[in-house]
């Protein structure tokens, strides 16, 4: 019998400050049974720092052929394509060959070392990014969701402050990659 997901409701509260976006969200986030309570807090954090009307999250690491998020435009087309992790080449430029943006949130101890091998190769796909999250603070922003959390989300200075209303924390994305 197969392991069914967990499911996350959080009330999201976000200020992002830096691109003048003000929304109170009620997420549902559904975490795989091989999913790590740290990735489903990035696939979070991507879902908070890209937030546009559209913006949904997929099927999930189940599905092989969906990134983590997606947002689609009015006429069906991927506007934006998010993965969490370290996704391989291949996989990223069939990404940017479908969608008019891609964006990689790369965290964990590896992320470093996964840049480093792939990031020659992939840092030349045109409409991609790639970030790196700091695997320390991405712990400790893992800390703070529970199976229902009320979360407020500050974005300023690139910055991602959390706070759960008992403790909170703070991740800042460090930009690896962008190209236009």
């Amino acid at each position: 019998m197969a392991l069914k997901p967990t499911i996350y409701k959080a009330q999201v509260e976000l200020a992002d400050s830096d691109r003048n976006c003000f929304e109170s969200l009620s997420l549902t986030l559904a975490r795989h049974p091989s999913e790590t309570l740290e990735r489903m807090t990035v696939r979070l954090l991507a879902y908070c720092l890209n937030f546009a009307r559209g913006l949904e999250f997929t099927r999930g690491i189940s599905t092989a052929d969906e990134p983590d998020l997606w947002q689609h435009s009015d006429h069906g087309d991927i506007e934006h394509w998010i993965e969490v992790g370290q996704p391989e080449q291949p996989r990223l430029r069939k990404a940017c060959g479908r969608a008019r943006k891609v964006s990689v949130y790369a965290f964990a101890k590896s992320a470093s070392t996964w840049w480093k091998l792939q990031g020659e190769e992939v840092g030349t796909l045109p409409h991609f990014e790639a970030w790196q999250l700091d695997w320390a603070e991405v712990q400790a922003a893992a800390g703070l969701i529970d199976r229902t959390v009320q979360l407020n989300v500050s974005i300023v200075g690139g910055i991602v402050y959390l706070d759960n209303g008992s403790d909170s924390s703070s991740v800042e994305p460090k930009l690896l990659c962008q190209n236009d």
